[in-house]
């Protein structure tokens, strides 16, 4: 695997999943940054021909070790990446959102389907097992079908984050945050799309700071069988935010510190959930070694990029309904 981007999830997590990984294992990186490179070279022992910049992304199809390109840079540049080394023939790996538009994702999984590779999106909580657990109850349908749920990720922007704050990035907290709730409720609803959604924009508190971004979007996804699903996204929240809760007819789901990459809680109405391993096993270690043996099983990525087009489609809705005030459809 080659890394694009080496910032703070690249650095923080990425990689060190990757001294966990069974399956796969760090040979390369792409970065703006050559002392980075080899820096990166040095303490992952991988060759500095494997080394390579944004803009010669295209040397990647030269790298016979280099299998996966997993695209961890800011969201506007996910496609551009993506689809650069899906034409240099390695499988992708694009973290979420997959891209800013919805012609971008259809581009992106049109060049990957043309070049024979495989495209998987990096949902790591579709690998943690509170999660697992959430859509075993939605498939196996122990408490009936989930009727109404909510879930909230904030934080308190201090106005030093970066592309996360740039509209031409694609920053702000519904791309950032909010597709972890977007996420969740797809799972509970057993992984289909809402039919409509609602929105409205948060009122801007700290304009010095928000002058591209939203601050804050709160939504309404309703499903076809009437599940109904209230999200918030926010970067204004002093206390953050970080739960999922999900009602059934006969029972509940609430997942809390929902969304973080570790120490998560949850329960349902009959027990206490507690999934403990030693050592504990990171989302991303599971999450790449899951593609890397869907490569080697030649089997789809359960997190795919159609997942990934359905949630861009999902994001682009939200947006809209929260500019026109008015109830938005979503086509199949």
């Amino acid at each position: 695997m080659a890394l694009v981007g080496l910032g703070g999830y690249s650095t923080n997590e990425l990689a060190p999943a990757l001294r966990e990984t069974r399956s796969c294992y760090l040979a390369g990186v792409v970065t703006g940054s050559p002392d980075k490179g080899r820096r990166w070279a040095r303490e992952f022992r991988f060759p500095e021909r494997n080394i390579f910049s944004y803009a010669t992304m295209a040397q990647l199809a030269s790298a016979p070790d280099i299998d996966i390109v997993y695209v961890v840079t800011p969201n506007a540049l996910h496609a551009r990446h993506a689809i650069a080394a899906a034409r240099a023939g390695k499988h992708v790996i694009s973290e979420k959102p997959f891209t800013t538009t919805v012609a971008d994702a259809e581009a992106v999984i049109a060049v990957c389907r043309d070049a024979k590779v495989k495209l998987s999106i990096g949902y790591r909580l579709h690998f943690d097992p509170y999660y697992r657990e959430l859509m075993r109850l939605a498939r196996e349908k122990e408490f009936g079908d989930f009727t109404l749920a909510s879930g909230e990720f904030g934080n308190n922007a201090k106005g030093t984050e970066g592309w996360r704050l740039s509209k031409a990035m694609g920053g702000g907290p519904l791309r950032d945050l909010g597709i972890y709730v977007i996420q969740a409720a797809c799972m509970a609803a057993g992984e289909v799309a809402p039919v409509s959604l609602t929105a409205q924009k948060g009122p801007t508190t700290r304009p010095g700071i928000f002058t591209e971004v939203e601050e804050s979007m709160s939504w309404t996804m309703t499903f076809a069988n009437g599940f109904v699903c209230n999200g918030m996204a926010s970067y204004a929240n002093p206390r953050p935010q970080n739960y999922f809760r999900a009602q059934a007819p006969k029972g509940w789901i609430k997942i809390d510190n929902a969304y973080a990459y570790r120490d998560l809680e949850g329960a349902t109405s009959r027990r206490r959930l507690a999934f403990t391993q030693h050592p504990p096993i990171r989302q991303q270690t599971t999450q790449m070694d899951d593609f890397a043996r869907c490569i080697l099983e030649d089997r789809p990525s359960p997190v795919s990029g159609e997942m990934g087009l359905r949630d861009v489609k999902i994001i682009a809705a939200i947006f809209e309904a929260a500019g026109s005030g008015k109830p938005v459809q979503l086509k199949a």
